[in-house]
Formats: structure tokens, C-alpha cells, sequence
């Protein structure tokens, strides 16, 4: 595969996790109308996409797909985690 597929690849790939990661704001909908779940997938969104985020932008050459893809799912997860407490 050449770099320009694989580029493609990357950014495709980031806006399926960015999808995948708003399917939070029903959770967090949930959370505030008094249905709280499960603290668990929250925390460990929160803590694989901050990683995940972080690898993304202290490489030296910065991947920023990787980076863009996993950002929301720390806000998401933080705001998801906020709601259920």
C-alpha cells in the first residue's frame, strides 16, 4: 500500500473512532435523566484514549490521526464519568 492509501486509511479510520466515541452523549443523556451506567467503560476510555492521544502527539514525527481519533473519547469519557457519579 503507498503512503497517500494508507494516509487515507488513517483518516477514515479516525472518523469512524470519533462516531464511535459520540455514541457517549446517549450515555451521558441517560446519566443526567437519572439512569446512571456502568463507571467501568468510562474509566477505561478515559485512560486507553489519553495514551493513545499522548503516543499520537509526543512522537517526533507527530500522528495526528491517531491523535484527532482518540481526543474525544477522553472528553466524552470524562463528561460520561461526570454524569454517572
Amino acid at each position: 500500500m503507498n503512503e497517500r492509501a494508507i494516509t487515507i486509511l488513517g483518516w477514515i479510520a479516525t472518523v469512524t473512532a470519533i462516531v464511535m466515541y459520540l455514541s457517549y452523549i446517549d450515555q451521558i443523556r441517560l446519566n443526567l435523566a437519572g439512569h446512571p451506567g456502568s463507571m467501568l467503560q468510562p474509566i477505561a476510555t478515559i485512560v486507553n484514549c489519553g495514551l493513545w492521544t499522548a503516543y499520537g502527539l509526543l512522537k517526533t514525527k507527530r500522528d495526528w490521526p491517531i491523535a484527532v481519533a482518540n481526543f474525544p473519547g477522553v472528553v466524552l469519557g470524562a463528561i460520561t464519568l461526570a454524569t454517572a457519579l
